[in-house]
């Protein structure tokens, strides 16, 4: 599923004709390459497992009678893509009673499929992946993203930018949630943080990081999704960095 909905979106890739509309607001865009993608993976779930539930960036959600949910978003990284930048993906978690049972995350313009499954381990394009060894946040390169509504609050991850920034190796924003996990499953990046994201933009990269050794979490509650993934030795030393309650005299 992952590979057929990325070549659909390379039929669109830096193409000068692709059809963007905003959603919440000009940080927050759709085009019509999301949803050719999602057209791909929907229909072969409705083809192969037509009871299952499904979550979906564009679709929203649908119900069905069955214990598994496929989430799934057809285009992490829509900025990138409209920009013509490699780094999105097509990521495609399975849950089943509620647990992430399987995950997929493929990068098409870069051929880089990783994969997940609950017990058995995590791999890139079929070799083994872990989690880095690095132990010092002064040797650490560190991802992180911001929230769309970043306009509109004072609440927008530059303040945990501020404490962290000084303190590592080196600071990343790629751009696509699902692959700044999964390089920090593959050790590619010693942690990724991250808030206001949603189920579909973690759920298969953190079972892919599990699997490679990683620990995650999620550093508060009050922003959808807000996730910070690490290797075990430094997990807790960048999450203390992070805020958990916002500074309301500044929103």
């Amino acid at each position: 599923m992952a590979r057929q909905a990325g070549r659909r979106l390379l039929d669109f890739f830096r193409s000068a004709h692709l059809h963007v509309e905003t959603k919440l607001n000009e940080s927050d865009i759709v085009t019509e390459a999301d949803k050719a993608s999602e057209e791909v993976i929907l229909r072969m779930i409705s083809e192969h497992f037509p009871t299952h539930s499904v979550l979906s960036e564009e679709s929203g959600e649908s119900f069905g009678d069955s214990e598994y949910r496929w989430v799934i978003d057809p285009l992490d990284g829509t900025t990138n893509f409209r920009s013509g930048l490699p780094f999105f993906s097509v990521s495609i978690g399975i849950e089943h009673r509620g647990e992430t049972v399987a995950g997929v995350v493929y990068a098409p313009r870069l051929d880089e499929m990783f994969r997940g499954v609950r017990g058995c381990g995590a791999t890139l394009n079929g070799s083994v992946i872990g989690c880095s060894s690095i132990a010092t946040l002064d040797r650490a390169v560190v991802a992180t993203g911001f929230p769309v509504d970043k306009n509109v609050t004072a609440d927008n991850n530059l303040d945990n930018v501020g404490r962290l920034l000084p303190r590592i190796r080196g600071l990343r924003r790629l751009g696509s949630a699902a692959i700044d996990i999964c390089y920090t499953a593959a050790g590619f990046l010693e942690g990724y943080w991250e808030m206001n994201l949603h189920d579909w933009d973690v759920a298969a990269g953190l079972l892919i990081a599990s699997e490679a050794g990683c620990k995650s979490g999620e550093f508060r509650r009050d922003r959808n999704r807000s996730v910070v993934v690490a290797p075990p030795q430094l997990f807790d030393e960048i999450s203390r960095e992070l805020s958990t309650v916002p500074n309301r005299s500044e929103l």
